[in-house]
C-alpha cells in the first residue's frame, strides 16, 4: 500500500478567490495606490461651485499638494499656480489685478497673463530680463452644471494630451444601461446631461483623501449608518453589510476612450445581504428597501444611483489637499428641464437632502475616516491592515487605480502642508484656524 501513489480529490473552490487578501503579492500589485498619499496628478477635479467665484472675484484653493488661484473675467475663468516664481508667494493671499488680461504679485509685482501664464511685466522693473521669457504653469477649466473643474497637471504636461473632462467623471446613463442594467431604478442622470442642476457642498476632511474614497464604497461599513436619522424616518432596509458571492461580483471598465474604474452589481445575486447576526442577537426588521449601486472612477469619484431618491444621484469626490486633509465633495444631480422642476429639487435639497443626506448620513462617513487616519498616518498601515472577504472592492479599486492613474501626485516645494513642523502651521493652531482647502486672505487693518 505503502508504494502506491497517494490520490487526491480535487479541490473545488467555491465563492470568491484568496485573491481578496491582503498578501505580499496582492500588495504588490498596487504599488502606485499605496505611494499616492497626495493623490494622482493629470486628472480633472472639482475646485468651486460656480456660485463661489463672481464676476473678478479672486480664489485660491490646493490640490494634490499644487497651489492654484481662480480668476472669473467676462465670465471666462482662468486658473494659475498659485506660487510667484520669483520667491514663491501665493497670489490669492492678497489678490492684485490691474487690469482683466493679467493678475500680479501683491509682494513684489510680477505680473502673469492670465491665459498663457507668462510674466508679462514686473511692476517696478518692467525692463528686466526676466519679462516674457518665463513664467507659471496654467491649468485648464470647465464649468459645467454650477460646478468649476480644474485639471490638476504636473508643470509639464501638454495641452494636448488633456483628456476630455468626460474621462474623469462617473459612467453615463442610459448609454451604458445595456453594459450595466438594473431594473430596481430609473437611469441615473449625469451632472453632463442637459437641464442638469448639481446642489450639493464641499468641507474639508481630515485623513488621507484614499481613507474617505474606499468608505464611499466599502459595503462593510454601513453598519456606522444603522442609527441614522433617514434611516429610520424613511423606515429603509440598511443591511448589517453585503458579502460577495462569486469572483464577477464587480465589473472593472478599462475602456481607452472613457472613464477607469468599477461597477458594483448590488442587488443582484452577486452580493447577499446580512440581515441578522445571531451571536450579536441584531437583526434588521425594517420594511421598506432602498436599493442603490455604487460605482467609483479615477481620480477618486463615487456614484450612487437612485439615491436618496429615484432620478437622483450623489457624486462623491474626495479631492486631497495634502497627504492627511481632503476636500469632501458630495453632490447631488437631477435633469431638471423647467423652472418648476429646478425650484422643487432646490426646495427638497435645502428641507430634505442637505439636513438628512449630506449631513445626517454623511456627517458618521466622515468620522469614520478620521478614525482610520492615524493607523495609515505613517504608510505602514496599508502593510498591517488585515482584510475580509468584503474587502474585494477596495483591492479592485487599488489595482485598478494603480494600472490607469496618468501620475502620482508630489507636494510643490513650499507647498502647505508638506511639513507639519513649521511656525506658520503652530501659529494657525494657535488662531483656532483649521488646515483648509481655500486660502486665508490677508486682511489689513
Amino acid at each position: 500500500m505503502a508504494d502506491q501513489p497517494v490520490v487526491r480529490r480535487r479541490i473545488v473552490k467555491t465563492g470568491i478567490s484568496e485573491e481578496r487578501t491582503n498578501s505580499s503579492k496582492v500588495q504588490s500589485q498596487y504599488q502606485p495606490y499605496k505611494d499616492a498619499a497626495w493623490g494622482f496628478s493629470n486628472h480633472w477635479y472639482p475646485a468651486l461651485f460656480s456660485k463661489e467665484l463672481p464676476e473678478d472675484h479672486v480664489e485660491g484653493i490646493q490640490i494634490c499638494g499644487t497651489p492654484i488661484v481662480l480668476r472669473r473675467v467676462n465670465g471666462k475663468i482662468f486658473a494659475l499656480k498659485d506660487q510667484c516664481l520669483h520667491r514663491g508667494v501665493r497670489l490669492s493671499e492678497k489678490p492684485m489685478c490691474f487690469n482683466k488680461e493679467t493678475i500680479s504679485c501683491w509682494y513684489h509685482g510680477f505680473t502673469f497673463n492670465l491665459d498663457d501664464g507668462v510674466l508679462s511685466t514686473i511692476v517696478a522693473n518692467p525692463d528686466d530680463k526676466l519679462v516674457g521669457t518665463t513664467g507659471i504653469t496654467t491649468y485648464p477649466v470647465q464649468e459645467v452644471a454650477g460646478m468649476i473643474f480644474v485639471f490638476v497637471r504636473e508643470d509639464d504636461f501638454p495641452d494636448a494630451d488633456v483628456p476630455p473632462l468626460s474621462h474623469d467623471l462617473p459612467f453615463r446613463f442610459p448609454e451604458n444601461s445595456e453594459k450595466f442594467p438594473h431594473p430596481l431604478w430609473p437611469a441615473s442622470p449625469s451632472i453632463l446631461d442637459d437641464n442638469a442642476v448639481a446642489h450639493g457642498m464641499h468641507r474639508t476632511g481630515f485623513g488621507n483623501w484614499r481613507i474617505a474614497c474606499e468608505n464611499g464604497f466599502d459595503n462593510a461599513h454601513i453598519l456606522v449608518h444603522k442609527d441614522n436619522t433617514i434611516i429610520h424616518a424613511m423606515d429603509w432596509v440598511l443591511p448589517l453589510g453585503i458579502l460577495p458571492t462569486s469572483d464577477d461580483c464587480i465589473a472593472t471598465v478599462e475602456d481607452d476612450n472613457g472613464p477607469k474604474g468599477l461597477v458594483q452589481w448590488l442587488f443582484t445575486e452577486k452580493w447577499a445581504p446580512v440581515m441578522q447576526n445571531k451571536e450579536l442577537g441584531l437583526k434588521v426588521e425594517n420594511t421598506k428597501g432602498r436599493p442603490y449601486r455604487t460605482s467609483v472612477v479615477l481620480p477618486g469619484v463615487l456614484m450612487v444611483e437612485n439615491w436618496p431618491e429615484e432620478h437622483v444621484v450623489q457624486y462623491e469626490w474626495y479631492v486631497p489637499i495634502t497627504d492627511d486633509t481632503h476636500e469632501y465633495w458630495e453632490v447631488l444631480v437631477r435633469v431638471c428641464p423647467t423652472d418648476a422642476e429646478r425650484e422643487k429639487f432646490q426646495y427638497r435639497f435645502n428641507h430634505f437632502y442637505k439636513p438628512l443626506a449630506l449631513h445626517g448620513f454623511n456627517d458618521c462617513d466622515l468620522y469614520a475616516r478620521e478614525a482610520m487616519q492615524n493607523f495609515y498616518s505613517d504608510g505602514s498601515g496599508w502593510d498591517d491592515e488585515q482584510l475580509m472577504a468584503t474587502d474585494i472592492s477596495p483591492i479592485t479599486w487599488r489595482k485598478l487605480a494603480s494600472r490607469w492613474n496618468r501620475g502620482i501626485a508630489k507636494p510643490a516645494r513650499g507647498v502647505a502642508g508638506a511639513r507639519k513642523d513649521t511656525s506658520l502651521r503652530f501659529k494657525d493652531t494657535a488662531d483656532g484656524r483649521r488646515p483648509g482647502y481655500k486660502v486665508i486672505k490677508i486682511e489689513e487693518e
